[in-house]
């Protein structure tokens, strides 16, 4: 198939902007709490007319302090309640937030910054602060700077308290559906990162669609969900404002260090996350029944899991002899796995790379279904999306309803429809080349089966052609490797060369566990066992299971394992977590040579 629509479910106003929800909310559901905050360790709820009233009192600020419709206002704090708080403000002040990541460099927030023409911009902290007036002589349009620890929101509080409802009404009212409400900057695995200009229409038709599409997921008053993604990336956005329209109750975590903890205390019914959040957590569970000597039972429920997912798509479903194991693994693990992510969940939504086929059916076969989903910053998040009851595990799911999915001859993916962004700021040449024809060419390279299921199979830049002439997708194989609890990234080389090889760096979490295990020093670290004949053995497991994907052409043939990890502080991951290949290629260059050695 090349191409696949579904119609819409939900009806973008016209004339209207996403300021409305808080207010709809507050007139509809006035008691119910829409989000929860942390207050001295405790989540204390707040109601949609708490909210409505937080927004207004932030926006007043603002207005006092001089910032005007359609102006720029930039936005940078890890995943907290006031990034929600403050981002409905701003569009009540009729102005437009620009997210900044809060591990962004002094020279990215110039550029983003500057490149916007942000008038004014919200730090959470002292260091953020410090960050932005070190470039602030480069940023002359740049007026004001509210630190969110230094009582940054009281402070706007305080400025609007002359300002009154109405006059932040008529604010409220002056964005319309085709108005920006943001300016989301890609992550930039290649070059400066680009302005992508998304509209109310965009979020409206993104997170309506989404929350009709998903309606058992989103019951007001009965589900909830965490948001600890950053709410810079446009994924975040998406659990921000899709909550905000249902409405369901929203958390903030700013520590994904300490989510299990966070989930227990939280209990959500959704959670929305990227692969590496899963297989962070079947690797810990593994890991923690190997070390109580239970390894051997956890391999086993897994692997039942797995079948019984399986056998779920089959006509016959599963046997009753599966059934009765099943059930004997569900209270010996199964329901502690559940217990984990909060227990009270049955869905989470991934996003952001693969998940693959083997971890998909795994955690649907414990009783907890992730659906996974494809979208990019210019598409508003989420594109296509498996639905709660149709789900086809090893697809990223259907089209959005309301938009449509095109496979081009050369493969690559287009998309129409409301949700995508209308430009890149500043960037008319960007804009034509991206949005030729009418389609946003995506640069990814997919298939659409009989029923409109769209799987990704690489990136039109990545591909990678050997000396022999043989096209190489690393994704597919890249992504089976990074699966196993010893590798922490892997970067499939072999542009030009005889063969495929990889770059693969160790998990420092699992690799103290796994030396302790195999009898290896209590101080061992990717530096002293990179040589290692144990460890080697392990890595290449992973690699033949990566293998295992492709065709002996396209397979691994050797690898190198590196002394470092890739980090975004070292430049080498965007982020939302993205191997900037070039970097990495450049970075280490020697070892990538090394695999071509002799």
């Amino acid at each position: 198939m090349r191409e696949f629509s579904l119609p819409a479910l939900y009806e973008v106003p016209a004339d209207g902007n996403l300021t409305d929800i808080v207010r709809r909310n507050a007139a509809q559901h006035p008691d119910v709490a829409v989000i929860a905050r942390k207050v001295n360790g405790s989540w204390q709820d707040v109601t949609a007319t708490t909210f409505l009233a937080e927004v207004r009192s932030a926006a007043k600020g603002l207005i006092a302090s001089g910032v005007q419709p359609g102006d720029r206002v930039g936005l940078m704090s890890r995943t907290r309640y006031e990034w929600t708080l403050l981002d409905f403000a701003i569009w009540s002040a009729g102005a437009i937030t620009v997210p900044v990541y809060e591990t962004s460099s002094a020279e990215q927030i110039q550029w983003i910054l500057g490149d916007s023409g942000a008038v004014a911009c919200v730090v959470e902290s002292a260091a953020h602060e410090a960050t932005v007036e070190s470039v602030r002589d480069g940023l002359p349009g740049l007026t004001h700077i509210w630190q969110i620890d230094a009582g940054g929101v009281q402070e706007l509080d305080r400025a609007g308290a002359d300002v009154s409802d109405v006059t932040v009404d008529e604010r409220s009212a002056v964005a319309k559906a085709d108005d920006p409400a943001t300016i989301v900057y890609t992550s930039g695995t290649t070059g400066r990162p680009k302005g992508c200009v998304l509209t109310h229409r965009s979020f409206f038709a993104e997170c309506g669609n989404v929350v009709e599409r998903l309606k058992p997921l989103f019951r007001t008053g009965e589900c909830s969900v965490l948001l600890f993604l950053p709410v810079a990336h446009v994924f975040g956005r998406l659990v921000e404002v899709a909550s905000l329209m249902a409405p369901i109750k929203l958390g903030h975590a700013p520590d994904i260090k300490h989510l299990t903890d966070e989930l227990a205390a939280f209990r959500p019914t959704l959670i929305l996350g990227v692969p590496r959040v899963f297989e962070k957590v079947y690797n810990s569970a593994r890991a923690k029944a190997q070390a109580d000597g239970k390894g051997k039972i956890f391999d086993k429920a897994a692997d039942t899991a797995i079948e019984y997912s399986r056998a779920l798509d089959t006509p016959k479903g599963p046997s009753i002899g599966l059934k009765l194991k099943y059930k004997t693994f569900d209270k010996l693990v199964y329901s502690k796995l559940r217990a984990v992510l909060g227990g009270r969940g049955e869905y989470a939504i991934s996003g952001g790379a693969p998940l693959g086929e083997r971890l998909g059916h795994f955690f649907r076969g414990i009783g907890f279904t992730v659906l996974e989903g494809y979208g990019l910053t210019e598409s508003c998040a989420a594109t296509a999306f498996n639905p709660w009851d149709r789900q086809k595990i090893g697809t990223v799911g259907q089209p959005l309803p309301g938009s449509v999915v095109r496979i081009a001859d050369d493969g690559e993916v287009l998309l129409h429809g409301e949700h995508l962004f209308s430009g890149y700021w500043n960037n008319e040449a960007a804009t034509e080349e991206a949005l030729a024809d009418g389609w946003f060419h995506t640069g990814d390279i997919g298939t659409l089966d009989e029923d409109g299921y769209l799987r990704i199979t690489g990136r039109k830049k990545e591909i990678i052609v050997t000396a022999g002439g043989k096209n190489v997708a690393p994704a597919v194989i890249e992504d089976r490797i990074r699966a196993h609890a010893l590798v922490a990234e892997c970067m499939v080389v072999g542009d030009g060369r005889p063969f495929v090889g990889a770059l693969v760096t160790v998990d420092d979490e699992f690799l103290g566990r796994w030396a302790a295990e195999h009898g290896k020093p209590a101080d061992s670290t990717a530096v002293s066992l990179r040589d290692d004949a144990d460890l080697l053995a392990a890595i290449q497991t992973a690699v033949d299971d990566g293998n295992a994907a492709v065709s002996k052409a396209e397979s691994v043939r050797k690898f190198r394992i590196l002394p470092t990890q890739f980090t975004e502080e070292s430049g080498h991951l965007t982020p939302s977590l993205k191997l900037k290949r070039n970097v990495v290629a450049k970075d280490y260059a020697d070892e990538i040579e090394a695999i071509y050695r002799g």
